[in-house]
């Protein structure tokens, strides 16, 4: 998919403006040699009325490349790090730029002072792509790099109306099935523990888990729905708020392979057996799944594929800007084991 980009001045529209060609745009910008005085003077006065920012487009016509890329993360939850998911995510995305010279360099900005230091740090020309991680509903960073016309590329995404270049799993047709899963078993009392609500990602798994019960003519109470976070101990804690509320519980669907072994040690600290008395499904399908007892059946995200189609999106935002941003949607799939 593909949409088409919005705000900043482009360097066509700085070469229009004063009366030349692009490449000539890209030699005052670079400050090269063979440039008239009147003309570099026109070139700046155009992009100062215009309000552009170089961007690293400009700077490769010269050959001038930072050779590194930014993976940025905006979680203001340090917890979040110890996940299997974030650690799986940068040795992919590693891996995908392994062979292409380029360095990952890893970059923390939870406050919105943080945000606005990468920022400038991005536009000075220190980095090629931003690679972004963990970004909630309503974080103007992805906008921001936008509008400076930096390569950008996110995993996940904030809404579904997008603009930002993203990779993105089918995380409402993968919670969709596990549920689905869950009815074939004869399951009615199934619940859910979320990931954080303000995050695209966990209100997708969300949806999917609603839609499968409605289809089933099983429309169930909101108190059967856990808000969390992704972590092992947010996971313990739902399911044994969940216990509470529904002791008639039979099946749940965690947002991530975490939530599901928290979720795993409040059943046994409980008394329930898995899968006799309760079915517990995860998603993620990370080592971990195989490691809880019993194993987890889990929705696998295709997380090999993720950081390689992360990598080729930004850089061929490097190579040639574009006039549309381009959004990846990867197939999920249900791994069947013991804990269901």
């Amino acid at each position: 998919m593909a949409k088409r980009r919005l705000g900043a001045p482009t360097l066509e529209e700085v070469a229009a403006r004063a009366g030349v060609g692009r490449g000539t745009v890209s030699r005052v910008i670079n400050n090269a040699a063979g440039v008239k005085e009147a003309t570099r003077r026109a070139v700046q006065r155009a992009i100062e009325d215009l309000g552009y920012v170089p961007n690293l487009a400009a700077r490769s016509l010269a050959g001038r490349r930072a050779d590194a890329v930014a993976l940025v993360l905006t979680e203001p939850d340090w917890r979040q790090f110890a996940e299997p998911f974030f650690s799986e995510i940068v040795r992919s995305l590693g891996d995908a730029l392994a062979d292409t010279g380029m360095q990952l360099m890893l970059t923390l900005v939870p406050s919105e002072n943080e945000r606005q230091r990468f920022l400038e740090y991005a536009r000075g020309g220190r980095v090629d792509g931003v690679l972004l991680m963990s970004v909630h509903g309503g974080d103007r960073l992805p906008d921001m790099l936008a509008e400076a016309r930096l390569p950008t590329v996110m995993l996940g995404r904030r809404s579904g109306d997008e603009y930002v270049s993203y990779v993105d799993a089918d995380n409402l047709g993968g919670a969709r099935s596990a549920v689905s899963h869950l009815l074939k078993q004869g399951r009615r009392a199934i619940a859910t523990i979320t990931g954080p609500l303000d995050m695209y990602v966990a209100q997708c798994r969300l949806r999917g888990y609603q839609g499968a019960l409605e289809a089933a003519g099983l429309k169930g109470p909101r108190t059967l729905v856990a808000e969390s976070d992704f972590t092992l101990e947010g996971g313990r804690c739902a399911m044994a708020e969940l216990l509470v509320r529904h002791p008639e519980i039979d099946g749940v669907l965690a947002a991530s392979d975490t939530s599901a072994a928290g979720a795993l040690q409040a059943l046994r600290a409980a008394g329930r057996r898995v899968p006799e008395d309760v079915a517990v499904i995860g998603f993620d399908d990370f080592p971990l799944a195989q490691r809880t007892e019993p194993r987890l059946t889990t929705v696998r995200q295709p997380v090999e594929e993720m950081g390689r189609a992360m990598i080729r999106l930004l850089l061929e935002e490097m190579e040639e800007a574009s006039v549309a941003w381009r959004h990846v949607i990867l197939r999920t799939e249900l791994v069947v084991r013991e804990s269901s």
